[in-house]
């Protein structure tokens, strides 16, 4: 055994040394920067000779226990043992630094069957749409620029046409996402003016964002009208007056009221609107192009169906049901899109090119009847015959490892994004126990891989829904498995 610090330091390579080397590795080599790598090599270098210092100590440092659990005791080998050892650990601890999860955004894999899962991006972009985006990242682009005649042009004129075509509304506004969207609208058509809100429509959106506060920020006034439960057309007629600059609706995506429960219908406040002088805005939050009745979903307006409402505004969501990166996105009457164009706010909510282009990609998806094209909707579309075999693939990778007893179960995937709350679709799911460790532990060790492998635990297993994973996924998975195998002998 190597006994002396000293003699174990001076085995530590220098640091260039290691970037060579691990230049070469293609996950390394296709990814980073050298600048990159060299931090991450020196860091790597900094915890080894920490751990080397601290190896005789009798309580363990944090970093120590964590290298101790990945089986990386480098520094109990023999001196014809310990430089291969060390190497190894370099390689693997500098792709961790590469991609810790507090330095940079890391691929998850997400098994947990919830299609727009929030924490985790939402929407995946269409192979071909990422493809697109990738090119308009690496050139410069006509982005505010008019080739016809050379002058200065709009970022928005890129995809207007795109959004009148498949809407069917006059014109079309991009911010960078749906309570923009509403921020912007309150404060260029009610600032300082009072905006009318069923009491049962105050919803609350992912991170504590609530509609009356985005009101409020866009110096608008909330007059709510009816119950929780019931809104009628008159409690809106009743209150308005002079100061009354919009009528509001907002689609409850992310909730429901059910029983004794009524609600004002789009076509009731256009109406209304009409008759008074008073433009209809609704906030459809997470918007779609399609209903889903057809894959068992319940049945939801359409973006195209509140259009010919005749409604003066809506607003929508690019990243969930869309299926595009995330964005607001606004459409209706020409008049009040120029307003909103010339709202000194506009310039702050823009998007920027990247945006632009993932949505343009996606909505030409739209345009060309290649809707299974987009992630989003190929998960919702899987059949339950697709993903028991998908299941059954999964449980056969799986069966020679001992200390694992996995069984295919019937469950329910989620669609997730404060889209069809009470909805679920079913699914066949692969419910993995361990013989060794609780399923918290392993629920753990799958989270904090260096790809983090992300699940659900019903009832002391770990459950893998074949809706969300990807093809290149199943791989990773079986890997990390048999890392927990060998961790636990």
């Amino acid at each position: 055994m190597i006994n002396d610090k000293k003699v174990k330091l001076r085995l530590l390579p220098p640091v260039h040394k290691v970037v060579e080397e691990v230049s070469q590795i293609g996950e390394i080599k296709d990814n980073y920067y050298i600048s990159g790598i060299t931090w991450a090599v020196r860091n790597a270098l900094e915890k080894a000779r920490v751990i080397i210092l601290d190896s005789d100590n009798s309580q363990e440092s944090g970093t120590i226990s964590k290298i101790r659990e990945a089986r990386a005791e480098f520094w109990e080998y023999s001196p014809e043992e310990f430089c291969p050892a060390l190497h190894d650990w370099l390689n693997n601890e500098v792709l961790k630094e590469l991609q810790d999860s507090n330095t940079i955004l890391r691929r998850i894999i997400n098994a947990t069957g919830v299609v727009l899962h929030t924490n985790c991006g939402r929407a995946l972009l269409a192979p071909e749409v990422a493809d697109y985006v990738a090119r308009q990242a690496l050139h410069y682009t006509n982005l505010e620029l008019d080739l016809e005649t050379g002058n200065r042009g709009s970022r928005n004129d890129h995809i207007q046409e795109l959004l009148i075509e498949l809407t069917g509304a006059e014109a079309s506004l991009v911010v960078n996402n749906n309570a923009a969207a509403v921020l912007l609208i309150m404060n260029t058509l009610a600032k300082q003016k009072e905006v009318i809100v069923s009491r049962g429509e105050l919803v609350e959106v992912g991170g504590s964002f609530r509609i009356p506060e985005v009101l409020k920020a866009g110096g608008a006034n909330l007059v709510e009208v009816g119950a929780t439960n019931k809104t009628w057309i008159k409690d809106y007629r009743e209150a308005v007056n002079p100061e009354t600059a919009l009528l509001l609706k907002v689609h409850t995506s992310n909730y429901r009221i059910e029983g004794f429960q009524h609600s004002v219908s789009t076509e009731e406040l256009v109406k209304l609107g009409g008759e008074l002088g008073i433009p209809v805005v609704e906030d459809l939050g997470s918007g779609s192009f399609l209903d889903g009745v057809e894959l068992g979903l319940p049945k939801e307006p359409t973006i195209q169906e509140v259009v010919r409402t005749g409604v003066s505004l809506v607003c929508f969501s690019g990243d969930k049901l869309l299926g595009g990166p995330q964005a607001g996105i606004i459409v209706g009457k020409s008049a009040l899109i120029e307003r909103l164009r010339e709202n000194q706010l506009t310039r702050a909510l823009r998007v920027d090119k990247l945006t632009l282009a993932a949505l343009a990609g996606t909505l030409r998806l739209y345009q060309r009847g290649e809707v299974s094209k987009i992630p989003v909707w190929q998960m919702l579309s899987k059949t339950k015959r697709e993903l028991h075999e998908e299941a059954e693939r999964f449980q056969k990778a799986l069966a020679n490892l001992s200390s694992l007893e996995v069984e295919i179960q019937a469950n329910n995937s989620f669609i997730g994004g404060g889209a069809f709350p009470t909805a679920t679709l079913p699914s066949s799911v692969c419910a993995v126990g361990t013989t060794k460790g609780t399923a918290g532990e392993l629920e753990r060790f799958l989270r904090q891989g260096r790809v983090p492998i992300l699940t659900r635990i019903f009832k002391d297993k770990v459950l893998f829904d074949p809706r969300t994973l990807l093809p290149g996924d199943y791989q990773e998975i079986v890997n990390r498995f048999e890392e927990w195998e060998n961790c636990i002998r």
